[in-house]
């Protein structure tokens, strides 16, 4: 059950604060491939499964667009925003791509609210400091800092 917060002042009383981690996520083909036909991204590394086995994975790989955007649903698997008129995707700060994440892997989010600062129009910014992480290794699959403006 993800945690509330309702309005700007709860929204800003969470920073620091650790939400913990998301449910782990299935990497499939069928969704990396999805995420391809979207993103116009068709590199073989990810769509082509014949070639990839031969390649330096030994099989397709997700896209790290395709996990950052997971950014969103997962961290709403954190934390609940409720009492604003609007919220918006600010912008992402540092990310990178440090893993690879091979079809069949599973990733889950581990978010922390790294800042919230207030912002014009009576708003804040939430800082959101992202790490996904792969089930089968120490290494993160991406790190990113992640903005978001939250108006009353």
């Amino acid at each position: 059950m993800p945690r509330t917060a309702h309005g700007i002042e709860e929204i800003t009383a969470l920073a620091g604060q650790d939400l913990g981690h998301s449910r782990w996520w299935e990497v499939s083909q069928e969704t990396i491939d999805t995420f391809a036909a979207v993103s116009g991204d068709h590199q073989w590394i990810h769509t082509d499964t014949a070639r990839a086995a031969e390649g330096p994975y030994g099989r397709t790989i997700a896209h790290g667009y395709l996990v950052l955007s997971w950014g969103i649903p997962m961290f709403a698997e954190l934390l609940q925003v409720t009492g604003v008129g609007m919220a918006l995707n600010y912008g992402v700060n540092k990310v990178r791509f440090p893993a690879p994440i091979p079809v069949g892997s599973r990733v889950r989010l581990h978010a922390r609210v790294a800042s919230v600062e207030p912002v014009k129009r009576g708003g804040v910014q939430m800082t959101r400091a992202f790490t996904f992480a792969r089930e089968d290794t120490d290494k993160p699959v991406c790190v990113a800092e992640s903005l978001t403006h939250f108006y009353p």
